[in-house]
């Protein structure tokens, strides 16, 4: 005996269309009829029939725009012209949808434009939109046979692909609590019809694909953690994963050393009456003592890869407890919040590091004999509180650069799978590179001010004569003696390590990957 289906799959087959040219090929039938139910849903569903529109959300043509109307007239239970949470609440219900207050939350938090904190008819008609174009992406990528059902081995087997593994019992699971007719298959219709009103980030496959991966470096140290799987640390793959990133940043960091010790020496020395070119820093390093000094304040730059990853690693999985939530992936907000928080945990830990990377970088030949003997000379002529110079505006420059590399990233993730997704939301890796060095260069952007104000504190000893500003009055004699360009020193060279850093650190990622038995995610 077949199980009767919820009202909201008859409801929704009038709004989308059921033309028969299934996403994955076909098998997805349409339900022309809807059940008789008593209450208001009765009279709205009464009003469906089957649309045929070409594959897409319904929305041209009067037929299919009243349909949407009433849709939106059932969830819209107060009848003011939008759906709040409560309406959502009330209004699925009635279709046989019931949804946690946190899930309609996310749905609101979606679709609402004007933040307003309801959905006026065109919000919900582009959320609409936009949800099931993401929910066709998703099904095309599991339905491997392309015969437009998905069965318990293709759920075993997509998940497989992003490192995740589970038994046949736990795809029977899942295939059960979507499957209406007990075919122990799913075709677009149940497909669709379960997710809809889902919030957006419940959809595994997109978040895996898409995770901002911190394996690339850029050679800065505000990024926000990767977050791996529960099978991920259950089976050791996370460390696994941190191993190789660590290595990959180590040898990235190593090899466009000169452009980082030239973007601080710029970043100190540069100024109107002083305006050091790439071309003469990389001469008057060289004559200075010779080609090996283009790697100072490199040593200490990879020792300290291992201690930072490990400690930002683990404050960011306590912060997510603190936060309350049991979820793997968090919604971009939580990420900002943890990432910042597990950020300024690691940099003052490991920031006496950060001021002995600058000291030596800017260093001259002899100077001193290695790291142990640059931090015990500061120690005995400054003191410790030498070591934390520079910590406030490092520590502020950690919330510009973890809100803009995020939002952006998010942005041209989901510019991506608007406009370039046709049969899968696997964007490739180059993609992911792409996306992944653009938002890390936004977010730098944004935060460098911040940074060569640091180098500048963290630095003020070694000059000669020079006053022990604060964080503002080095911001003010910036502004004044070299105008606003002053605060971009050095930008040059730093950008001009992103991609090569970025290149390497993947090349090398994946081979260590390999050789530590890492599965691809």
């Amino acid at each position: 005996m077949q199980k009767e289906r919820s009202i909201i799959s008859p409801l929704l087959s009038g709004v989308f269309c059921q033309c028969g040219s299934d996403p994955g090929g076909g098998g997805g039938t349409a339900v022309s009829e809807p059940h008789q139910h008593c209450s208001d849903a009765h009279a709205s569903s009464a009003e469906f029939g089957s649309g045929s529109c070409g594959g897409a959300l319904c929305g041209a043509g009067t037929e299919q725009e009243h349909r949407l109307k009433v849709l939106f007239q059932v969830l819209d239970v107060n009848k003011d012209g939008g759906i709040c949470v409560n309406d959502l609440t009330i209004g699925l219900k009635k279709l046989g949808v019931h949804r946690t207050e946190n899930e309609l939350r996310k749905i609101l938090k979606a679709g609402d434009k004007d933040l307003d904190g309801q959905l006026d008819f065109d919000e919900f008609v582009h959320y609409l939109r936009d949800h099931e174009k993401k929910l066709r992406l998703v099904f095309k990528s599991l339905d491997k046979k392309n015969d437009g059902h998905i069965d318990s081995q293709e759920i075993m087997q997509s998940l497989r692909d992003l490192g995740v593994n589970i038994s046949e019992q736990q795809a029977e699971k899942i295939l059960k609590s979507m499957d209406k007719n007990g075919t122990m298959t799913i075709d677009w219709n149940e497909w669709r019809d379960y997710h809809l009103l889902h919030p957006a980030d419940n959809i595994p496959e997109i978040i895996l694909y898409w995770k901002h991966s911190t394996i690339f470096d850029v050679g800065e140290s505000l990024t926000v953690p990767d977050e791996f799987t529960a099978e991920e640390k259950q089976t050791g793959m996370w460390w696994r994963h941190l191993v190789a990133g660590g290595g990959a940043g180590a040898v990235s960091r190593t090899c466009t050393a000169p452009l980082d010790r030239l973007k601080v020496l710029m970043q100190v020395h540069g100024s109107r009456s002083s305006n050091m070119c790439i071309v003469g820093g990389f001469t008057q390093m060289i004559h200075e003592g010779g080609v090996r000094s283009l790697w100072r304040g490199n040593g200490i730059n990879v020792v300290k890869i291992a201690p930072e990853t490990a400690i930002k690693f683990m404050a960011y999985e306590q912060i997510k407890r603190l936060i309350g939530t049991d979820q793997e992936t968090l919604g971009i907000l939580e990420r900002f919040v943890a990432g910042s928080l597990a950020g300024a945990i690691a940099q003052s830990s490991i920031y006496p590091m950060e001021v002995l990377k600058t000291r030596l970088a800017l260093r001259k030949t002899g100077q001193y004999s290695g790291i142990a003997d640059c931090a015990k000379r500061i120690f005995q002529k400054e003191g410790f509180r030498a070591f934390y110079k520079g910590y406030v505006p490092n520590i502020l420059g950690i919330i510009p650069y973890a809100g803009i590399d995020l939002a952006v990233y998010e942005t041209l993730k989901n510019s991506w799978l608007q406009n370039y997704a046709t049969d899968s939301v696997n964007p490739g890796m180059f993609v992911l590179l792409a996306c992944g060095t653009a938002s890390s260069t936004c977010g730098q952007l944004a935060s460098y001010p911040l940074a060569l104000v640091r180098t500048r504190m963290q630095a003020q000893a070694t000059l000669e004569g020079a006053p022990q500003m604060s964080m503002s009055g080095l911001f003010r004699q910036i502004v004044r003696t070299e105008g606003v360009a002053g605060l971009y020193r050095g930008l040059a060279p730093n950008f001009m390590k992103v991609i090569p850093s970025v290149s390497i650190s993947y090349v090398v990622y994946e081979n260590l990957k390999m050789t530590l038995g890492v599965q691809s995610r």
